[in-house]
């Protein structure tokens, strides 16, 4: 869920910065954003991995299993941004 709720924030983001002008600014804005949100999953994914280490078991496959998750979806954030700052360079 807050995937998309991410998700729908950068498109929102990127339709409010194609319509202010200054393309490459405003694609500049919507790379970075991506790459922040997608640093802040994969320290989260990093977090769940320290956590998995001192598990053991189910409970261990389990935490590395949501930190492939999260490390799929910083992926999935990163692509999203290049992509809408790929449609703003377009739109100009």
């Amino acid at each position: 869920m807050k995937f998309v709720s991410k998700a729908i924030a950068l498109s929102a983001f990127a339709a409010l910065a194609a319509c202010g002008g200054g393309g490459d600014d405003a694609a500049e804005n919507i790379e970075a954003s991506a790459d922040n949100q997608a640093d802040m999953l994969e320290m989260e994914a990093e977090n769940l991995m320290d956590q998995a280490d001192n598990a053991t078991g189910a409970a261990e496959m389990t935490l590395e299993n949501q930190a492939d998750a999260l490390e799929n979806q910083a992926d999935a954030v990163e692509d999203a941004g290049e992509n809408q700052a790929e449609a703003v360079d377009d739109a100009e």
